[in-house]
């Protein structure tokens, strides 16, 4: 058996030239700079690999929101050009030929005679920072405006307009191209007649029937000659709706739209195959509350709408991504929880096919001891696919389930969201590495991955500024068993001693940190560092990317087990001289915010702690969670069956321990991890008389997605709560 050191930095140390110290030294990022970092949500290679969609998010300072951003790059052409300037914009898809693109978009219509509200229109340079300046008050105006409703549009390759192609008041849930581009399938809650909605109104008032009132969907298709015709019908110009409304919008119908299928659950996903008999769709829940695995399953539905729908998978997973094998033989899926093989494990998320004719399941990458976290088909029936093992995500190929699950030779560092191209070996895919921001890149070929060139550069600001360096790290459990994290390293200390050092967990708990570009209120690991810190990033037991064993080993020590592999990374950080002992301090997020509450519980060596979203207890927050089916799976059972447990593994009866200084945050709205948990927190803190805040942010669900005003005050205030107990003076 090969010997190694019980505690051991995995990547060796490599020393500044003088050179290097001597030139010219750029500026730390600011706050500020930190929170208008793009984010790209969706990268699409067009069908002859000759340009690429790109959507993007990023805040809008000054309207308290995210804005939603498409843009396009083309062959030949020096910069992206903005397609979209509403704001509301996301999840484009080309059409096959090539000639349209169709997307997502909530942007308001307003009545008639009501002037358009003006969007800021954004260029491809980078924005210009704004400064930490307390958000606007709302106007009353905004209080009486309807919640926005998603639809879908239209918008030619060539330029020009985009206009809506489904219309009414029910949302659109998940839209498809038919491989000849002549329609457009999409899903959307049952329409009910104008009398039925009128008649629910009047008997119910406000009245929210919790289960009663929930419906499932319908999909339909509507032709894109018969969307031309309607639009040149009634002009160039869409018309605003006037205050009177249509029979057709008073139902949520699309006129000139047929009904393929319909659904008891929601339709989540579309696909349709590229013979164009066939509709696949996945679904889940119409409430999206995950209760149990029974509403998550993908069926069959032929296009023609003349037979009956027909579920072809029967397992206890949750399958997503859906994707066609070119030959329309094949569906293939992403489970990331449950299992197809047997019983319910929140296994590492895997990949599979379907056959449509004798429903055989066959596992892709079956021996690829990591997760596979994203995938695309290629032209040939291959799968390209990102695989992770440790703290790096590779981009792998498979030609057929039996093959070989081959890396090909990139950079170090995270690949994702891969895009293929039908009619060219090129790729699109975004990528990014501890010290190098996320940037879209296109290459000549998969097996080109280093010639691959970036196409966009709105994170460029990022380049100017001395950037934190990230190193995995290894130690040992008590149990013996290797744990691994990453370090990340202020600007200019990379393999320094005696830091100070604030701990980030991750939420999941079935996920990574490893070395990728994060940047927003979420991972905010390298703001952290170049404020001075030490970033500790533990992949405690129940992480992906080491094998399912290592992440089922949290299960049923939901939160113990994990509490441990933290605890012996801090003091292998310690015994080594990297951390200072007297300076230590924690946080997280959801899950991690979970680790955060049991370790101040366990210790009292952290000097300031920030729990985020987390929970104390387990029972009450398996009736709020909108995730009970995997509560019950961590701890063995429903509260009832394993009582002990749940009393176990929570924090709320050690709170009497709790002695670290601690700053809480949390949602208004959030049921993922229910708000009563956050205040149950700062009032036994309160009462114990261990110094607390809590921060509760409006209208926010578990995830600060809607005004970006309230993640930058998250990351402003904590890292004034870590400051305030761990100066940097102290150093």
């Amino acid at each position: 058996m090969q010997r190694a050191r019980r505690y051991t930095l995995v990547v060796a140390f490599v020393a500044m030239s003088l050179a290097a110290l001597q030139g010219e030294q750029k500026p730390r990022i600011t706050l500020d700079e930190f929170f208008n970092f793009v984010d790209y949500t969706a990268v699409k290679i067009s069908p002859d690999g000759k340009a690429v969609l790109v959507a993007t998010r990023r805040a809008d300072w000054q309207r308290d929101r995210y804005r939603d951003d498409i843009w396009l790059w083309r062959e030949g052409t020096p910069e992206l050009v903005l397609l979209t300037q509403s704001g509301h914009d996301s999840d484009p898809e080309w059409s096959p030929d090539g000639r349209w693109i169709a997307f997502l978009s909530d942007r308001p219509i307003p009545a008639e005679n009501e002037p358009e509200e003006e969007e800021q229109k954004l260029k491809p340079e980078e924005q210009k920072p704004e400064t930490v300046t307390p958000p606007k008050p709302r106007r009353a105006a905004d209080d009486d405006k309807k919640e926005p409703v998603t639809h879908v549009y239209l918008l030619s390759s060539a330029g020009g307009e985009a206009f809506p192609v489904t219309r009414g008041e029910e949302e659109i849930h998940a839209f498809a191209w038919s491989p000849d581009s002549g329609s457009i399938y999409f899903a959307t809650r049952t329409p009910w007649s104008k009398a039925k909605s009128e008649a629910y109104k009047k008997e119910w008032k406000d009245v929210i029937r919790y289960r009663e009132s929930e419906r499932g969907d319908v999909i339909a298709r509507i032709t894109i000659a018969d969307v031309l015709a309607r639009r040149a019908a009634l002009g160039a110009e869409e018309p605003r709706p006037a205050k009177k409304k249509t029979e057709h919008e008073e139902t949520a119908e699309t006129p000139g739209a047929v009904t393929v299928a319909g659904t008891r659950d929601r339709a989540r996903e579309l696909a349709v195959s590229p013979d164009g008999k066939q509709l696949a769709f996945v679904t889940d829940s119409r409430s999206q509350r995950v209760e149990g695995v029974e509403s998550y399953e993908i069926y069959l539905a032929p296009t023609s709408g003349a037979a009956q729908t027909q579920r072809i998978t029967q397992n206890e997973a949750i399958e997503e991504d859906l994707r066609w094998s070119p030959d329309s033989k094949n569906i293939l899926f992403l489970v990331n929880a449950g299992s197809v093989e047997g019983k319910y494990k929140d296994l590492q998320p895997r990949i599979y096919s379907v056959n449509v004719d004798d429903r055989k399941v066959q596992r892709w990458a079956a021996e690829f001891p990591g997760a596979v976290t994203d995938y695309a088909v290629v032209s040939d029936g291959s799968l390209a696919a990102d695989g992770r093992i440790g703290t790096e995500v590779q981009l792998y190929s498979q030609r057929t389930p039996s093959a070989e699950f081959t890396k090909f030779a990139g950079w170090s560092g995270t690949y994702s969201d891969i895009s293929t191209s039908r009619g060219s070996p090129r790729l699109a895919f975004l990528y990014s590495s501890a010290d190098k921001p996320t940037e879209v890149y296109v290459a000549a070929s998969a097996a080109e991955l280093k010639s691959a060139r970036p196409i966009t550069a709105l994170n460029r600001l990022f380049t100017q500024r001395e950037l934190p360096k990230g190193a995995p790290y290894q130690w040992k459990a008590d149990d013996g068993t290797t744990v691994e994290g990453m370090l990340v390293y202020p600007p200019g200390k990379f393999g320094a001693k005696n830091l100070r050092m604030f701990t980030l967990i991750h939420g999941g708990p079935g996920d990574a940190d490893g070395n990728q570009f994060g940047a927003d209120w979420y991972d905010w690991a390298i703001l952290a560092a170049s404020n001075d810190w030490l970033v500790f990033r533990p992949n405690y037991r129940g992480s992906t990317g080491y094998g399912d064993r290592f992440l089922m080993e949290i299960v049923p020590q939901l939160v113990s087990r994990p509490g441990k592999d933290i605890l012996a990374g801090v003091d292998a950080l310690v015994k080594e001289g990297i951390a200072d002992p007297e300076q230590l301090t924690i946080g997280g997020y959801s899950y991690g915010g979970y680790m955060t509450n049991w370790l101040i519980t366990q210790t009292t060596r952290f000097k300031a702690a920030l729990s985020g979203a987390g929970a104390v207890e387990h029972a009450a927050n398996w009736g709020n969670d909108d995730l009970t089916f995997d509560d019950a799976y961590f701890l063995g059972g429903t509260p009832w069956e394993a009582q002990k447990r749940y009393n176990d593994e929570a924090a709320l009866w050690q709170l009497n321990k709790v002695k670290t200084p601690t700053h809480v945050v949390g949602g208004e709205e959030d049921i993922r991890v229910s708000v009563a948990e956050n205040y149950l927190l700062e009032r036994a803190l309160y009462a114990l008389k261990v110094p607390s805040t809590l921060l509760i942010f409006p209208g926010e669900g578990h995830s600060l997605k809607k005004n970006p005003w309230h993640g930058k005050i998250k990351v402003r205030e904590e890292l004034k709560w870590l400051e305030k107990y761990v100066p940097r003076t102290a150093q």
